[in-house]
């Protein structure tokens, strides 16, 4: 119970310091005051559990964690968008482990259990200066944060790391650390990076190609039928809880300006973000290169400078050093334990080179037979 309350305790502080950041960032004053607001719902929520306390919490209110200060300069790097998906995805999880406790436990689902999205929707269409496009941007943005490149740049990352440690190993166990180990695992590490960049270049091109093509098709029905447009947006405005009369208003604001509908319906019909499609895929495919190599460098460098057992034994270390810290980095997104993730992955990872290796020490003796 101490574990859980303390743990339920830091999730209010760290929020409420992170929406505080948001706001302090969001140069559109109505959506900033939106933000204040989540703050103090979730300072609120903190004190509430401090006034409960049985003993099992601290006596004062904590600091932010570690995770949450780290998580605002990383904002500060990237982007707050950034902040705000990691914010919606935490919500997310927490209101989906109360209904599973809940219907574990035989307990009702009353429908407190949602999640701040709908809280933070709510805010921003009840606020007095609200308009169409700003509902749009929210939307967009929250869709929009899941693929951002930090992420992409840890699982990059990982990927070069894990599938090099265990060719390298492989090819390791098989010649007992020889000159062929540096060999396989530059060649491991240039193919694998420059696969990866072509599958993100493939990727990004013909993502956009799509959605370029979908873009031109709602030009086209907009100028056919800019009633019928006028009237979906409506719709969709009413489906997210605007009154009936405001969402028309909305609509017809929007609406008279063609380029402006034109980007709205393309974000709340389509689901796409313009802007991303600015994204080079060049770029992209360059981004992917270099975030593999850096992971598939570590368990090769080794060799670089010698052969046999001792370069093995450093290869080991530096490749679970790196997937302790991939594993670290990943807990920004899950909010887990750094030590659990940590561990993790250099269990799993492990695993896989031990395999690798077996494998190659039995086809080695095998050739040498």
């Amino acid at each position: 119970m101490k574990k859980t309350s303390g743990k339920n305790l830091q999730t209010e502080v760290d929020a409420c310091y992170l929406y505080q950041k948001l706001a302090e960032h969001e140069k559109d004053i109505t959506v900033a005051r939106v933000f204040s607001q989540m703050s103090e719902i979730e300072k609120n929520h903190a004190e509430a559990f401090l006034r409960k306390q049985k003993g099992d919490l601290p006596a004062v209110m904590p600091l932010p964690s570690f995770r949450a200060k780290t998580l605002n300069k990383i904002g500060k790097i990237f982007g707050y968008d950034y902040i705000l998906g990691v914010l919606m995805d935490t919500e997310k999880s927490i209101s989906h482990a109360i209904i599973q406790a809940r219907s574990k436990n035989n307990l009702p689902i009353t429908g407190t259990e949602t999640n701040h999205v709908k809280i933070l929707r709510s805010l921003l269409q009840n606020e007095s200066r609200v308009t169409g496009s700003q509902v749009a941007r929210f939307e967009s943005r929250h869709r929009s944060v899941g693929g951002n490149a930090l992420r992409a740049a840890v699982l990059g990352g990982n990927d070069g790391l894990v599938s090099n440690f265990s060719l390298v190993m492989g090819i390791a166990g098989a010649t007992e650390g020889g000159n062929s180990v540096l060999l396989a695992g530059v060649a491991g590490l240039l193919a694998g990076a420059l696969s990866m960049a072509l599958g993100e270049w493939i990727s990004v091109k013909s993502s956009q190609e799509l959605n370029e093509n979908q873009m031109q098709l709602e030009m086209e029905e907009l100028e056919v039928n800019p009633e019928g447009e006028e009237k979906e947006l409506a719709l969709i405005y009413m489906a997210k809880g605007i009154p009936e009369n405001q969402a028309h208003q909305m609509a017809a604001g929007i609406m008279s300006d063609k380029t402006q509908a034109h980007e709205i319906l393309v974000k709340e019909e389509l689901g796409i973000n313009p802007e991303e499609l600015k994204g080079s895929a060049m770029e992209a495919a360059v981004y992917s290169f270099i975030l593999f190599a850096i992971g598939a460098l570590i368990p090769v460098f080794p060799f670089f400078f010698g052969t046999g057992t001792t370069a093995i034994i450093i290869s080991v270390a530096g490749s679970a050093a790196g997937l302790f810290l991939i594993g670290s980095a990943i807990t920004l997104f899950t909010g887990k334990s750094i030590w659990f993730s940590g561990f993790r992955q250099v269990v799993f990872g492990l695993m896989a080179a031990a395999v690798t290796f077996g494998i190659g020490k039995i086809i080695g003796v095998s050739l040498a037979g």
